[in-house]
């Protein structure tokens, strides 16, 4: 247990070092919020990686395998790549844009009032995806130290928040390609162990119930439905096109995408075998606590150590992506924009690093109450993604969409997608779909009538 807690102490301490010496790179706001816009291939597709596979993808998975969705749980990530490769084929008019945020794209094409609304839904969605990733860090915490859950999550998210402070995406971007590698290097090796350690995989099967083996138990309405989210979501959430928006150039943000989505597809069902086997050795744990159970108990001490710090590497990157996108949407979106438009360059980074720091204890207060990992995270996807989506697709690409297209579709998208997910998804239908059907058809509806009704000349495009 000392290995395992001088890993993890060492890992904690090496990131709080990383957003320090990020500080010294932190010259403008565009630095702070963008590194400078001069990433490269590789750290565009680690850094979008590590924000990724956070802890829905680690913790979640696991627990997913290990509850009603079995082996087939991979395909959770597996979505996921294939989703964020879809948004490779915008990926070079999000970089063109020279935004800093996603409701900045949509301000412009379709005026303030669905700049405002927009700007709200990502700033909500961000803190409500922070506080998930800080509540899958404080299980690992919980279960390696034996302290309480709201312990755990303070822990994690005091050492979030000060790394994310510090650096800025320049901390961001740095710790994420670190976490990347970590999380790969400690997942692959904890498998093999812990199956070997846990009986071989003949004995592991015997201890489970057949379904739970099926690779497509979860079903392929879901499997769609599941890459049609995170396109959506990776499309229009703030976390993931600020990293598009720091890419060097187009190319780098076109084939960043496409290495992540490959990144993402290989490493998918590794933490769904790690919830089988959690499942077939401990059947009476909570599944939240799968991976670092199997960890400790049947992975040597250093390779429990470097999964201990790769699930924490997931859940701090991707927290740390939502914590800096929230902060980047309410000083640019909203303070900038209707309380200081007058900021100088240094107040921007002044007051993002005030911002950071208040959401990041709304964000530990969100995990404190919720204390729930997927069903979050999929409640802050359909706030954030089903009204803006059209809005954000079909202004980017259609010279056509007039200015109240994008005001109503992103108002009855957003209230059919959170009212489908409170009557509990009918017909299996995921909210986050069924809101950007709405969304899409209505956008295309108000197109036509203000067409026929020769409305304002539609809003200049993007070019």
């Amino acid at each position: 247990m000392e290995i395992i807690w001088g890993i993890f102490i060492f890992y904690m301490i090496a990131n709080l070092a990383i957003g320090i010496y990020s500080q010294s790179k932190v010259s403008s706001s565009a630095d702070y919020l963008l590194a400078g816009r001069r990433i490269g291939l590789l750290m565009t597709a680690g850094t979008l990686a590590a924000t990724e596979i956070g802890g829905g993808s680690t913790v979640g998975v696991a627990a997913k395998a290990y509850g009603s969705w079995g082996l087939s749980a991979g395909w959770y990530v597996t979505a996921a790549g294939l989703g964020i490769i879809l948004v490779s084929f915008i990926a070079p008019k999000l970089r063109r844009a020279m935004a800093t945020t996603m409701p900045e794209i949509i301000g412009r094409r379709f005026g303030r009032p669905s700049y405002i609304i927009t700007s709200l839904l990502s700033l909500f969605a961000n803190l409500a995806l922070a506080g998930v990733q800080i509540t899958a860090s404080a299980t690992i915490i919980s279960v390696l130290t034996g302290l309480s859950q709201n312990t755990g999550i303070l822990i994690s998210g005091i050492i979030l928040v000060l790394y994310t402070t510090v650096g800025g995406m320049w901390s961001v971007t740095l710790t994420d390609i670190i976490h990347f590698f970590v999380l790969i290097i400690g997942f692959a090796l904890a498998v093999p162990f812990a199956i070997h350690n846990a009986g071989g995989w003949t004995h592991i099967v015997s201890q489970l119930p057949p379904e739970q083996l099926g690779f497509t138990k979860v079903g392929w309405k879901t499997i769609i439905g599941l890459v049609i989210m995170y396109f959506m979501t990776f499309s229009t959430g703030q976390e993931a096109v600020q990293r598009y928006y720091a890419a060097k150039n187009e190319k780098t943000a076109v084939w960043g995408s496409v290495l992540c989505g490959a990144l993402m597809a290989l490493y998918s069902f590794v933490p769904a075998i790690l919830g089988l086997v959690a499942l077939a050795v401990y059947p009476q744990i909570n599944p939240n606590d799968a991976i670092a159970t199997v960890s400790i108990h049947l992975t040597p001490s250093l390779i429990a150590g470097l999964v201990m710090a790769a699930v924490i590497s997931a859940t701090l990157s991707a927290g740390s992506g939502d914590l800096l996108g929230a902060a980047t949407v309410f000083t640019k979106d909203i303070w900038q924009q209707y309380v200081h438009k007058n900021m100088t360059d240094k107040e921007i980074v002044k007051f993002s690093k005030i911002t950071v720091f208040i959401f990041g204890i709304i964000a530990i207060a969100v995990s404190m109450y919720s204390k729930q990992i997927i069903p979050m995270l999929v409640f802050a996807f359909t706030m954030r993604s089903t009204g803006p989506f059209a809005a954000f697709i079909l202004g980017l690409n259609w010279k056509g969409a007039t200015p109240y297209a994008g005001i109503w579709s992103i108002i009855l998208g957003t209230v059919a997608g959170l009212y489908w997910q409170y009557i509990n998804e009918p017909y299996g239908i995921m909210a986050i779909i069924f809101g950007s059907i709405v969304s899409c058809v209505t956008f295309i509806i108000v197109v036509w009538i203000e067409k026929m009704l020769h409305h304002d000349p539609a809003p200049p495009a993007l070019r």
